[in-house]
């Protein structure tokens, strides 16, 4: 393309200007070829006259299409060149606030002098894993591809940050670490990645000063190598320094300062620790005063201090070494202070023994006062014979002095270094490692000296090395690409380096000239004038014989030679340094014994007097002659290993920019930052690049690009190379504009620019072509709507305009008339106004003035009684200020203080065990305490069935006997009969009259209830009268204030809604780093048990439960003690040394005892009472008869002893069956295996033994009832001698309180003793008749008893009432006072006092409450105590007879009997051995696959486990359900740490978990877990143990399951989000309008990288969706898991969106909007729009609709604005700065609409925070979800191998 068809008409270009160094224009006419001059339009439509070159005829730069301006890599620009690259950085900086830009392998940072919150964690995750290309620029992206190379090729990396005092050096070295500790943490618990971060502040403390162009500025160079292991943790690490500016300790410059340690020791001078240091402010020191002020705007120097003295700490640093640090320094302060005086002769001088800073600083240091002061004023001459002492001038001294300092502080920041080296070394292998270089920029100011040129020395070898490193992956990509190339010419600054590091180089000669023994720097500049004259890099100035110039790779720069030779030679006098060497303090004489290069200065001429001190050399006189190396040459060693170092590692470079010198927040000078371009090398990288092919395009992405230029029979071929090479083959003539790579176009400059204007010239002429077909078809309607109206309005205009003239004529006559007598009237009204307002005026000016007369005498007047009072005024003022300046001071320094304290103790609050503390045992004591309740609430309803029960068969007993009596009464009986007869009527009048008793107690009992419920009605009616008057005035008061309280409340309940989430977030967030350190304790353990493989190691005992890690058991501390006697056993159980630790135990234990002491007193009154009502009984009852009673107490016994034996009898049967079995079964086992006759007739002899004892029992059962009857007989005989049998007989017992269940169960042995008879006679004979009259009277009795208790109940329930009345009347007397107090109050008062009362009450409740809890524990842990005893004395009664059994064997049986053994149904239960519960764990939980259960009821093992589990309960074995859950709960964690990876058998357990979990609750006796239970589930219950304890164990572990869950699922469509949701083309056609050519440029990206797209997202969530389903997880949970995935799928594709400027488009809200209803569709297609899903869409919704809105006007504004509502307004305003334009024809969104946004949206409460925590985990609720199976409908599969296990 020829230049006349570049350079046509509105041509864009750049042109010079001195202000802004290249200014936008635009050509108004074509250029022709022998054109002198370029007509040009400027901004400001002004004409200009561009002149060109005749002998360059060079033209201005062309400008690059708006589409390209603001991309991320400058090397993606069409046209490469200053002014393209100045523009770019300025528009991104600018307009769009981006600080970060891409050059191609540089990263260009400039400094915004602003804080900006891309630096936090969610951003360091965000970059984390991602290419290099995929994000917009940032110093985490170079820090993530240099981490990634590492890890991929195993090769070190270095990066280097380069640029000018102020750029940004040091903050992004230490965004970088950051990154790398981050990504890279330690895997050990040394926290060296802490480490790491901590020397920061220590070397920013010790190397930093303030300069006029940062305050904040490194005065040394610093290489740091973090060191990685083979899992690329970090292990280590080392600093490496270079050319610390020594010089800045004795000299500042105006507006600068010291470093900042001696300002932070200052500041903090008032420390306790610190006094002895005797510093004041900073002001008042020489060395840290020179500069002026000693503060910076915005640093607290003191709370720098801190920080600095934690980060010792950190690093391992002894308080006492840290005060020897901070003495160290100090006395550099007080040696600058030192007064020295002169004395009258020129050539000596003294200093005073008074000196208070000399003597504290020979105090700090520890050395002899007087040496110091003489040998600061005086230097020792050494010649072969005799050694002088000479004194020195004041400007020796003052020199020599500053030299001592200068050199204390090298070594002390030589020793610090080392300090924090051995820190951060490690013992471990390192693999590899990542060097972080933050070195000085070059530098050029108007007095050059020998530090700038050392610096820039050091920019002229990384410059060599990154221009040979950037030629070379220039050529790697072609190779790469398969494109021919030829030699890249670029500059190569070797002469330069030759210049000043080659043999008689400047640095060498310079060294030559320090070796002279009266070299000077004259001499030194004469020589290089000389030497170096003629080379090409140097010259010399005109006006100076003293100063040079070298021309550098940046610029020229003039170096003054004055004090070259002695920063060179770096001199310190010996006998200073002998005398720090013999310093009492440790620390400082190990700082100068290392130190082998101080040598005593050169032995010069003196006038001075000598004085002759020994004759004999020093001892150390043969080291003297060791020159000691100079600092250039040291300077010139370092920085060769350095780039051996570099040379050795892959580079990345990251070059900092100042943006301008006033450190002014994003505001750009483009002089300063062209000088910084050049300077440092990015330009040179645009010129390499501009010199081969810098644009490149992948084939598809050229194909989207351009495939309107393609024609369409083009088209119809499939291979987009072919169609591509013939497209451009077409369009670009000249064949070396482009080549064609393996994968890639490649273009030169300015092609795409072309390219850009043909495809908008296409479609400019598209759209030409259709907007005048549709105009002229617009303007032909138009026209002819137009003619028809036309024509009607000219119709009735004509009419009208006639009217209108005659109408016209007729009121300009009327008119004239009305104009005559107006004119008239006016004039004469206007002349009285003129008239009147003159004498108004001269009325008021007279008052006026005669009012100013006395106005002004009278404020004469009072304006000495004003400044009378003033001026008392102002004295009070001044004193008030003092005092109130005082008062400030003392409460800021309270306020630090209390700050401190209050940061420790929110440290402490939020830390884990704190929250431990606070929380543990509560959840578990909430649920017990509910738990107690409910089974005291089953216990009352089974005891008030077991009643009825009775009753309806004592019922049905009294008709059955009635029966019996009438059937007796009719038979032939005789005389026994008649008696009978009699004896029957005489109960019928007795019960009669009992009945009529009762009756009476009835009805007086229901007249006193009904009075007491009457007058329980009035009070209630009375009570809610008052009621109904306090309600009424509540509303009165609270009307006024009724909308803010709803407010109030409203807010109130969504701020608990959000606590309560909070704190299930937290308490989640514990347990998930509970499994965390969990995991990380098994995996040392692993570690430690392969280290220490020894004989002597000792495993854990096999029963030892690992609950005690895993549950949160409530401790002595938290759990609530029962009595004493249960807190002191729980004491020894733990331990004396655990208990003593927690005083709430003993508390407890002195309130149950002052508990228990009140209950011993009503107890004891209670006993008193008792007796009392017993004695009146008494002397009420008759004497009773003796033999009576003692034949009741025979016959109670012989009946207790007949049931016992009964029960015994029983037992033995069951015995015997099970032995009969037992015997079965071993005859079995006998025919197969005849060998063992032994075992068979043992069971022989059991079983004889055992029918003999059955024999026994029965016999003693038949004597017992013959005892009983003999006994009845004799009783009747006795009582048919008495004169009146139908007397009321006196029953001994018969005033005694029988208990109902005793009552019952004697007359049911008496039922069953009288059911044995067959016929009347037998019962005749036997005396039975007697028995059964026996039967009847007891039952009578019964019934007595039962009125007597119920007299005695109601009696009770009366005395309950009155005290309720009484307790009533208190509390509304006590409500009625409270009342009248609250009418007193204001509203708000009554509102605060109401509020306080129903807390109070409530806080009364709970309390007691609690004590009854605490009862109803203590009663149940007492029997449970009691039932254990009882049960062990059966297991042992047990044992004893079985060994009495075994001891009694025979050796034959005289018989054998075979019982058959009835088959009972299966009751849901699964018994197993002890020793068989390894097996069971392994067969059900850590051997099991998923699969094997495949068509079997979902979550079979959680079933199976608590049957096994019903088992262990129902034979009340504690021990084996410990055991089981024990294994179990562990074998899961075992299982899912192995299978961590696996989203199917981590969704098996979760669902087993839960389903375990819900089994546990269902069937555990609470009635708020059994309501929807049937009576077959019922049966299954618990009935022993209470497992709520390990209910929460298993939520734990599911709550780690579900975690584990999420962080699987996570990590399978995490790679597919960003692929699926921004880059996939859902919409065809939509991406084909891609804005730029953008390359990814990042060599870490794989070749074969996958694109996914969103059916593969879709496919994947059906696939867990499906899992889940089938493995019978519960519903809810399926919903939050969704939930959380949608949620993570919104927050990785905002993010990307916020950090991608790519994606920023109106296509990719298209895109988003169609994949977002498509996900939206996948939900409602599952069922799980219920979810929450959709919510934790919406800020991806909002952003995809932001993409779309029009950005123009205020109103769009507002219409964003009111839209984006899920948006944070930096998110909103980030989308915007990142919107790219599609093509030339859109419009990029203002700068001043980002800012009416801004001002919008300022009232917003927003956080802080950028991105999205996409690793934010939703709180998980697992809601009871009971089953409807019955265990014993489950059905064990052969496939489990569980044959071992047997129904029950």
């Amino acid at each position: 393309m020829s230049l006349s068809e570049l350079y046509s008409q509105n041509t864009r270009v750049w042109i010079p200007d001195p202000e802004d160094v290249w200014r936008p224009a635009e050509l108004t006419r074509d250029y022709k070829e022998g054109d002198r001059s370029l007509q040009l339009r400027l901004e400001d439509d002004t004409i200009r006259e561009y002149p060109i070159d005749a002998q360059s005829k060079q033209l201005p730069f062309l400008r690059n299409p708006d589409i390209l301006v603001g991309e991320n890599d400058l090397t993606a620009l069409s046209y490469l060149h200053e002014p393209a690259v100045l523009h770019n950085l300025k528009v991104r900086f600018l307009e769009s606030n981006h600080i970060y830009t891409y050059c191609g392998i540089v990263l260009v940072a400039i400094n915004p002098y602003e804080q900006l919150p891309i630096y936090g964690q969610d951003v360091i995750y965000a970059y984390s894993g991602q290419n290099m290309g995929d994000m917009d620029p940032h110093i985490f992206a170079v820090a993530e591809e240099a981490y990634k190379q590492m890890a991929r090729d195993e090769k070190n990396q270095s990066i280097i940050v380069s640029g000018e005092s102020g750029a940004g050096k040091t903050v992004s070295a230490k965004y970088a670490m950051r990154y790398f500790a981050t990504v890279g943490g330690s895997a050990s618990d040394t926290n060296i990645e802490e480490k790491v971060l901590a020397s920061s502040p220590i070397m920013e403390a010790i190397g930093n000063a303030k300069t006029t162009r940062n305050d904040n500025s490194s005065r040394f160079g610093k290489y740091i190598q973090i060191g990685f292991d083979k899992r690329y943790h970090i292990i280590g690490a080392n600093m490496r320094t270079y050319l610390l500016e020594k010089s800045r300790v004795v000299f500042q410059a105006d507006d600068e300062r010291n470093y900042h340690i001696f300002y932070q020791l200052c500041a903090a001078a008032s420390l306790p620790e610190l006094k002895e240091l005797a510093l004041t402010c900073a002001e008042d020191f020489f060395y840290t005063s020179q500069g002026g002020d000693t503060s910076i705007e915005g640093v607290d120097d003191a709370e720098d201090f801190e920080k600095t003295r934690q980060a010792f700490t950190l690093l391992g640093v002894r308080e006492s070494h840290q005060i020897s640090i901070f003495k160290i320094i100090a006395s550099i302060l007080h040696l600058g202070n030192v007064e020295i005086q002169a004395e009258r002769q020129d050539d000596s001088c003294s200093v005073s023994p008074q000196d208070e800073h000399l003597s504290a600083f020979c105090r700090l240091l520890g050395v002899e006062h007087s040496q110091m002061e003489h040998w600061l004023c005086h230097r020792k001459l050494v010649t072969t014979a005799e050694t002088y002492v000479k004194t020195m001038s004041l400007q020796q001294v003052v020199n020599a002095r500053n030299a001592l300092a200068k050199h204390i502080y090298a070594q002390l920041f030589s020793w610090i270094v080392e300090q924090v080296n051995k820190a951060l070394h490690t013992a471990l292998k390192q693999h590899s490692f990542i060097g972080v270089l933050d070195i000085y920029g070059f530098e050029t100011f108007e007095v050059n000296s020998f530090e700038q040129f050392c610096i820039n020395y050091a920019n002229e070898k990384l410059q060599q090395q990154f221009n040979s490193h950037v030629f070379k992956l220039e050529q790697e990509e072609y190779m790469k690409e398969q494109i021919p190339w030829t030699l890249i010419d670029f500059y190569d600054n070797q002469p330069c380096i030759d210049l000043i590091e080659a043999k008689l180089g400047i640095l060498d000669l310079l060294d030559e000239e320090c070796k002279v023994p009266k070299g000077t720097d004259q001499n030194w500049a004469q020589k290089l004038y000389d030497r170096h004259g003629g080379c090409q890099h140097f010259q010399k100035p005109r006006m100076s014989n003293t100063a040079f110039i070298v021309a550098h790779f940046a610029d020229k720069v003039e170096y003054l030679s004055d004090g070259f030779l002695e920063k060179n030679r770096d001199t310190v006098y010996e006998e200073q340094i002998n005398i720090l060497k013999a310093s009492k303090c440790p620390l400082v004489a190990d700082l100068f014994h290392d130190d082998k290069d101080s040598v005593p200065a050169p032995s010069t001429s003196a006038k001075g007097s000598k004085i002759n001190v020994r004759s004999s050399r020093p001892p150390l006189k043969a080291s003297n002659k060791e020159h000691k190396k100079t600092v250039g040459h040291q300077f010139r060693t370092s920085l060769q290993l350095l780039m051996e170092t570099l040379n050795a590692t892959t580079p990345h470079y990251v070059r900092c920019i100042k943006p301008n010198d006033e450190k002014l927040p994003f505001h750009f000078d483009p002089k300063r930052a062209v000088q910084q371009l050049r300077a440092c090398g990015v330009l040179e990288t645009i010129r390499i690049s501009a010199a081969g092919y810098p644009s490149r395009w992948t084939y598809h992405d050229f194909f989207n690009r351009y495939r309107m230029l393609i024609k369409k029979r083009e088209l119809a071929s499939g291979d987009k190379k072919a169609i591509c090479r013939s497209v451009l083959e077409s369009l670009i003539k000249d064949p070396d504009k482009f080549q064609f790579g393996r994968t890639k176009i490649f273009f030169r400059a300015g092609q795409v620019a072309y390219l850009e204007k043909l495809r908008a010239d296409k479609f400019r002429a598209a759209t030409i072509t259709i907007q005048k077909t549709v105009r002229g078809w617009l303007q032909r309607v138009k026209y002819r709507r137009l003619k028809g109206a036309t024509l009607t309005l000219q119709r009735y205009c004509r009419g009208h305009l006639a009217r209108r003239l005659a109408e016209h004529l007729r009121r300009t006559r009327a008119a004239v008339v009305f104009q005559k007598q107006y004119r008239m009237r006016r004039a004469r009204l206007a002349y009285r106004k003129v008239r009147r307002a003159v004498i108004v005026i001269q009325a008021c000016t007279r008052g006026m003035f005669v009012r100013r007369i006395y106005r002004q005498v009278l404020q004469e007047h009072k304006a000495t009684v004003i400044q009378k009072h003033v001026r008392g005024w102002a004295a009070r003022r001044h004193f008030l200020r003092l005092r109130g300046a005082a008062i400030v001071i003392q409460c800021a320094f309270r306020r630090l203080k209390a700050k401190q304290e209050l940061k420790a103790l929110k440290i402490e609050a939020r830390s884990a065990e704190h929250l431990k503390r606070l929380n543990v045992g509560m959840e578990n004591k909430v649920v017990q305490l509910q738990r107690k309740i409910d089974d005291q609430n089953k216990e009352f309803k089974t005891l008030s069935e077991q009643l009825s029960a009775a009753a309806s068969a004592h019922a049905m007993e009294v008709t059955k006997l009635r029966k019996e009596l009438a059937h007796y009464q009719q038979s032939p009986g005789g005389d026994v009969g008649l008696r009978l007869q009699e004896e029957v009527e005489s109960l019928r009048t007795e019960l009669q009259r009992a009945h009529s008793e009762r009756k009476i107690l009835e009805d007086a009992h229901s007249r006193e209830n009904d009075e007491l419920r009457k007058r329980v009605a009035d009070l209630e009616q009375e009570n809610a009268l008052l009621k109904d008057e306090k309600e009424q005035l509540n509303h009165q008061i609270l009307s006024q204030s009724k909308d803010d309280l709803a407010r109030g409340s409203a807010q109130e309940n969504l701020l608990m809604k959000r606590e309560l989430e909070e704190e299930r977030s937290r308490y989640q967030n514990l347990v998930k780093e509970y499994s965390r350190l969990e995991q990380r304790y098994d995996n040392l353990r692993d570690e430690m048990t392969i280290i220490k493989q020894t004989p002597g190691h000792k495993r854990n005992p096999s029963n030892q439960s690992s609950l005690e890690s895993d549950s949160n058991y409530p401790s002595i501390s938290t759990s609530e003690v029962g009595d004493t006697e249960d807190a002191l056993q729980q004491v020894e159980e733990i331990g004396l040394e655990k208990a003593a630790l927690d005083m709430t135990v003993f508390l407890k234990l002195q309130k149950r005892v002052r508990e228990l002491e009140q209950e011993r007193r009503k107890l004891q009154a209670q006993l008193e009472r008792r007796e009392q009502q017993d004695g009146r009984k008494v002397q009420a009852e008759p004497p009773k008869n003796d033999i009576d009673l003692d034949q009741d107490t025979d016959l109670a016994y012989n009946t207790l002893k007949r049931q016992e034996l009964e029960s015994e009898n029983k037992k033995l049967k069951n015995d015997l069956n099970e032995l009969r079995k037992a015997v079965a079964d071993q005859a079995t086992r006998n025919n197969a295996a005849p060998g063992s006759p032994d075992g068979y007739g043992l069971l022989l002899n059991q079983l004889r033994l055992a029918n003999e004892e059955l024999e026994v029992r029965k016999e003693e059962v038949l004597i017992l009832r013959t005892q009983i009857v003999s006994a009845d007989q004799r009783r009747l005989a006795g009582r048919s001698g008495e004169p009146n049998i139908n007397a009321r007989t006196s029953w001994p017992n018969s005033e005694k309180h029988v208990d109902q269940e005793d009552a019952i169960e004697a007359y049911h042995g008496v039922c069953q003793t009288n059911s044995k008879t067959e016929d009347w006679g037998y019962l005749n004979e036997d005396g039975e008749l007697g028995l059964a009259y026996q039967g009847l009277k007891q039952v009578a009795r019964l019934l007595e008893a039962q009125l007597q208790a119920q007299s005695r109940a109601h009696e009770e329930e009366v005395e309950c009432l009155q005290a309720q009345v009484e307790a009533l009347k208190e509390e509304m007397d006590r409500q009625q006072q409270t009342f009248s107090q609250t009418l007193l109050l204001s509203p708000e008062a009554q509102v605060e006092f109401g509020v306080q009362q129903e807390m109070s009450r409530l806080t009364n409740e709970n309390l007691d409450l609690k004590e009854l809890v605490e009862k109803l524990e203590k009663n149940e842990k007492k029997l449970k105590k009691q039932l254990k005893i009882h049960m062990k004395r059966v297991q042992d009664l047990e044992a004893a007879q079985t060994l009495a059994q075994n001891g009694k064997r025979h050796q034959e049986l005289s018989r054998q009997v075979a019982v058959q053994r009835k088959e009972k149904d299966f009751q849901g239960m699964l018994e197993y051995h002890r020793e068989d519960e390894a097996l069971l764990v392994r067969n059900l939980v850590t051997e099991l696959k998923p699969q094997a259960l495949a068509g079997t009821v979902p979550c079979l093992p959680a079933y199976i486990l608590y049957m096994c589990i019903r088992h262990s309960d129902y034979v009340n074995d504690d021990l084996k359900v410990h055991s089981l859950l024990t294994s179990t709960i562990n074998g899961i964690k075992k299982v899912l740490k192995k299978h961590s990876d696996d989203f199917e058998m981590t969704s098996f357990w979760l669902s087993n978990t839960c389903r375990l979990l819900h089994c546990l609750k269902q069937y555990s006796g609470d009635e708020g877990f059994m309501t929807q239970n049937t009576a077959k589930q019922n049966e299954h219950c618990l009935k022993n143990f209470d497992l709520t304890e390990y209910r929460q164990v298993l939520s734990d572990l599911s709550i780690q399951i579900y975690q584990q869950l999420i962080k699987i699922a996570e990590g399978v469509l995490q790679p597919m989000i960003v692929s699926a949701m921004l880059e996939n083309e859902s919409i065809q056609g939509l991406s084909g309008v891609k804005p730029t050519g953008y390359r990814k440029r990042s060599s870490s990206m794989a070749d074969g990288d996958h694109a996914y797209c969103l059916e593969a997202v879709i496919r994947q969530m059906n696939s867990f969706h499906t899992v889940m389903c089938d493995q019978g997880l519960d519903p809810e949970i399926i919903l939050q898991v969704f939930k959380q995935l949608f949620y993570m799928i919104t927050a990785v594709t905002l993010n990307n969106l916020l950090l991608r400027k790519d994606v920023c488009s109106w296509s990719t809200g298209m895109q988003l909007r169609y994949n977002i209803s498509q996900l939206e569709e996948w939900l409602r297609g599952r069922n799980l729009h219920q979810s929450g899903a959709v919510q934790t869409m919406e800020p991806l919704i909002q952003a995809a609709q932001l993409l779309q809105l029009k950005k123009k006007t205020p109103e769009d504004a507002e219409a964003i604005c009111s839209l984006c509502t899920s948006l944070s307004t930096q998110q909103i305003v980030k989308i915007l700065n990142l919107y790219t334009p599609l093509n030339e024809f859109e419009e990029r969104v203002t700068v001043g609409f980002i800012r009416t946004i801004q001002a919008q949206l300022q009232d917003r409460n927003d956080p802080q925070q950028l991105l999205l925590d996409y690793k934010h985990m939703f709180p998980v609720l697992f809601p009871f979800n009971p089953s409807a199976l019955t265990m014993d409908s489950i059905h064990i599969p052969a496939c489990l191998n569980l044959e071992f296990l047997t129904e029950v």
